[in-house]
């Protein structure tokens, strides 16, 4: 029989592995968002309109 502080020790494993997991899914959307924040910002300046032509 596992003993409580086995089962303690596990879901607290468990439980650090998802905070890891959403606080990189985080920072991933907020890299992601930025770089396509920027490409977009170029894609409409005059300068990339005028070259587009």
């Amino acid at each position: 029989m596992v003993g409580n502080n086995n089962i303690t020790n596990c879901l607290r494993v468990i439980r650090n592995a998802w905070h890891f997991y959403y606080a990189l899914r985080s920072v991933f959307k907020v890299a992601c968002g930025s770089i396509g924040i920027a490409l977009l910002t170029y894609m409409v300046s005059p300068q990339f309109c005028k070259s587009a032509v």
